[in-house]
C-alpha cells in the first residue's frame, strides 16, 4: 500500500483527526501535552481507528450471517471496543497522564471505559443513521461522534462534579439508544403482529430462486396480503463512489456495468460487498417482473418502480409510500442475513414499527455466480433474459 495513498484516504484522515483530538483533549485536561506516552498513543490511536473499524464490522457481519440477530451483532461491536478503550486508559494512567485515583469517582478503568464504549457506540449509530437519510456526511458525522465523546469523556477523568454526571448521563443514554433500538427490532422479528404487508428491498442483482424463496414463506408464516418489492437504482455507496471519483465503469458487459476503483479510493473502504458486476436499474425491474410471474406470485407480489422517490429518498422513501397505501396495515421487512440484508434491516429499523422478517442465509444461491453463468438458480424467464443480453 503505498504511503500517500493511506495519508489521503477519508478514513485515514478521519482516524489522525481523531488521534489530534485525542492528544488535545486529554493534553489540555491534565496539561499534559509535554507526556512521550500521551504522545505515543495518541499517534497509535490516530493509525490503528480505520483498521479497528474494518475489524468491527467484519465480525459484526459474520455473526449477522450466522444469526440475523441485531442485537447479538451490536454485542460483538460492542465489546472489542470496550477492551479496546480499557487498554486505552490503563496506557493513560501508565503514562502519567493522571492519576488511577482520578477515576475512582467514574468506576475506575474498567467503569470509564464501559461509559465511554456505550457512548461511542450509540453516538456512531445515531451519526450513521443520519447520514443515511441525506443529514451530513457520513465520515463527518461520525467524526463529530467520536470527537464529542472524546472531549466529554477528557472533561469527566479532570474530577469535575458536573462533568462526571454529564458524562455517566451522555454515555448511559446513548448506550441505551444502541441497544434497545436492536433488542426491540429482535423481539418484533419473534413477537409481531400476523396479516398486512411485506416489503423486501434490495439490489435483485438478479432476482434469484432464494428470493422467492423468502418471499413465499413470508407469506405463509407472517399471513400477508401482499408484498412489495423495489431494488436500488443506483447503490448510495456506488452513486457516492462515483460522485467523489473513487470509483468509475471501466466497461459495459453483457448488459452490466462492470466498476473499478480509482487513485483516489479508500484503501479501507469495499467498495463492492456483492461484486463488481451490475445490471442497469430497468433491465433488474424486468427480471424481477418476469421472476414474479414465472413463480406464479403476479397476484401477490407487486413489483414497484419509483426511482426518483428512491434517488430522492432512498428505501425510506419508498418505505414511506408504501404505508400511505397501506395505513393502519402491519409491515413487515424482509430481509436476509447477508450483509445487504442486514442493510436493509436497518432501514426497517429506522421507519418506524416495522415488523422484521429474517431469515439466515445457509443456502448456496450466489447473484455472482448467476451474473458469471450459473444456471438453474433463478427462473427461465430471467436466464433466458440473461442470454439474450450475453
Amino acid at each position: 500500500m503505498k504511503v500517500s495513498a493511506y495519508l489521503t484516504s477519508p478514513s485515514a484522515q478521519l482516524g489522525l483527526a481523531v488521534g489530534i483530538l485525542m492528544y488535545g483533549s486529554y493534553g489540555l485536561a491534565h496539561h499534559a501535552f509535554g507526556k512521550t506516552g500521551l504522545i505515543a498513543l495518541c499517534a497509535f490511536v490516530g493509525v490503528f481507528i480505520p483498521y479497528y473499524s474494518k475489524l468491527s464490522n467484519k465480525l459484526e457481519e459474520l455473526v449477522n450471517l450466522r444469526s440475523a440477530r441485531l442485537s447479538l451483532g451490536r454485542l460483538v461491536r460492542f465489546l472489542p471496543q470496550l477492551l479496546f478503550n480499557i487498554g486505552i486508559f490503563l496506557a493513560l494512567v501508565l503514562a502519567g497522564v493522571f492519576p488511577d485515583s482520578s477515576l475512582d469517582a467514574l468506576g475506575g478503568v474498567l467503569g470509564i471505559a464501559l461509559v465511554t464504549t456505550c457512548a461511542s457506540q450509540g453516538m456512531q449509530y445515531l451519526a450513521l443513521a443520519m447520514a443515511n437519510r441525506e443529514i451530513g456526511d457520513k465520515n463527518r458525522n461520525v467524526l463529530i461522534a467520536l470527537s464529542t465523546n472524546i472531549v466529554v469523556t477528557a472533561v469527566a477523568t479532570v474530577g469535575w462534579p458536573w462533568a462526571k454526571t454529564a458524562f455517566i448521563t451522555f454515555g448511559i443514554g446513548f448506550g441505551l439508544l444502541f441497544f434497545a433500538v436492536g433488542l426491540l427490532s429482535d423481539w418484533r422479528s419473534m413477537v409481531f403482529r400476523r396479516g398486512g404487508v411485506g416489503v423486501f428491498f434490495g439490489t435483485f442483482n438478479p432476482t434469484h430462486s432464494t428470493h422467492l424463496a423468502l418471499i413465499r414463506d413470508a407469506i405463509k408464516a407472517r399471513g400477508l396480503k401482499k408484498v412489495y418489492l423495489h431494488c436500488t437504482t443506483v447503490p448510495k455507496l456506488h452513486a457516492q463512489a462515483l460522485q467523489r471519483g473513487e470509483i468509475r465503469i471501466s466497461q459495459y458487459e453483457r448488459g452490466m456495468r462492470v466498476y473499478e476503483t480509482t487513485e483516489r479510493a479508500d484503501v479501507h473502504v469495499n467498495y463492492f460487498p456483492t461484486g463488481r458486476k451490475f445490471y442497469e436499474y430497468e433491465t433488474r425491474l424486468a427480471m424481477m417482473q418476469a421472476a414474479v410471474a414465472d413463480a406464479g406470485l403476479s397476484d401477490v407480489v407487486e413489483v414497484l418502480s419509483l426511482p426518483e422517490a428512491y434517488d430522492k429518498g432512498g428505501f425510506y422513501a419508498v418505505l414511506a409510500h408504501v404505508k400511505r397505501l397501506n395505513k393502519g396495515q402491519a409491515v413487515h421487512g424482509i430481509h436476509g442475513s447477508d450483509l445487504g440484508g442486514m442493510w436493509v434491516r436497518g432501514i426497517y429499523d429506522e421507519s418506524g414499527w416495522i415488523y422484521p422478517y429474517p431469515v439466515v442465509r445457509r443456502d448456496k444461491v450466489s447473484a455472482t455466480a448467476i451474473r458469471n453463468g450459473a444456471t438453474g438458480l433463478t427462473t427461465r424467464k430471467v436466464e433466458q433474459m440473461m442470454e439474450a443480453l450475453r
